[in-house]
């Protein structure tokens, strides 16, 4: 996959249009992925952790919103779908990751309610930041390369520090979570790889119009 996205990126880099909404795309995904960390939060024992998490995944969405003046003043003013790339796979990737993860919960551990919800967040998030953690460096890779005044050092950082504490919740949610979390990323990497050649079509496309 990182070989695909090292193809990729620098065509979107190059082309002011698709960067602007590339950002916007990854601001979108750090967004949901802020919104469905808080609605999984247990109203009493909400810990530390998991506000410090979705504060910073918000701050993610921020950020990356604020790069798109770097490449257009005036692009991307919303989260709509002719500001996205690859609009429906974006919006959806992470609502069926976190299905995918429910249902697989329901069966193999039988849970339901707060529990699942918990359980569905911590399986989800250490997906999602195993993933960040390629893009955002072989993102950054290509950045670098095309001299680009967009840079995710900041984020790269604060992700390699989330996926140390999903590691920790994790060890405490279950002596089997390695086997739980691999296929949680399993699920994930299918649904990127969907991602991906969406992306792909589409900047196929622009660069033939």
């Amino acid at each position: 996959m990182k070989t695909e996205l090292r193809e990729l990126l620098p065509l979107i880099i190059n082309d002011n249009k698709l960067h602007a909404r590339w950002l916007n795309t990854l601001s979108l995904m750090e967004n949901t992925g802020a919104r469905k960390i808080s609605a999984s939060e247990d109203p009493e024992k909400v810990t530390y952790i998991v506000l410090k998490h979705a504060a910073e995944e918000h701050r993610h969405a921020f950020y990356l919103k604020k790069q798109i003046e770097k490449v257009d003043d005036n692009a991307c003013p919303t989260y709509a779908g002719q500001y996205l790339l690859a609009p429906n796979s974006s919006k959806h990737y992470l609502h069926q990751l976190d299905v995918d993860v429910c249902r697989y919960l329901k069966k193999q551990l039988n849970l339901a309610g707060s529990e699942l919800r918990f359980a569905a967040y911590l399986l989800v998030t250490y997906a999602i930041e195993v993933r960040a953690d390629e893009l955002y460096p072989v993102y950054q890779e290509a950045l670098d390369k095309a001299g680009s005044k967009v840079n995710v050092k900041s984020i790269i950082l604060e992700e390699e520090g989330h996926l140390e504490e999903m590691i920790r919740q994790l060890e405490n949610f279950s002596p089997d979570w390695k086997e739980h979390a691999e296929r949680a990323v399993a699920m994930e990497t299918h649904l990127f790889s969907k991602w991906v050649g969406q992306l792909n079509n589409q900047v196929s496309l622009t660069a033939i119009l």
